[in-house]
């Protein structure tokens, strides 16, 4: 069993950015693909950034990709969502996911696909 706890949001003017972190414990995250997505008041949770096993490989939605980073600390078992530029419509609750894809260059975008899930962190950002 993984047990995912988010960290790191808050109230942000647009513009601004701030970091979410996603701690993870087991004894270690390699081996996991691991997501972040969110879901905004009134709409459906969508996807919002991916990252491999090693962290070579990373996939964004385009309405984040260029603003957003997402990166993976394997030995502290975290993962991060550095979000800059931020703009109202990326108020949301984040969560973080993850789900055994192994020592490849996997990557998963559907929610469907991923087994863990944290409680999540809300982001609210003011205009």
């Amino acid at each position: 069993q993984v047990q995912l706890v988010e960290s790191g949001g808050g109230l942000v003017q647009a513009g601004g950015s701030l970091r979410l972190s996603c701690a993870a414990s087991v004894r270690t995250i390699s081996g996991y693909t691991m997501g972040w997505f969110r879901r905004a008041p009134g709409k459906e949770r969508e996807f919002v950034a991916t990252i491999n096993w090693s962290g070579g490989n990373t996939d964004y939605a385009d309405s984040v990709k260029g603003r957003f980073t997402i990166s993976r600390d394997n030995a502290k078992r975290t993962v991060d969502l550095q979000m800059n530029s931020l703009k109202p419509e990326d108020t949301a609750v984040y969560y973080c996911a993850a789900d055994r894809g192994g020592y490849s260059r996997l990557v998963r975008r559907g929610s469907a696909e991923y087994t863990y899930w944290g409680q999540g962190t809300q982001v609210t950002v003011s205009s």
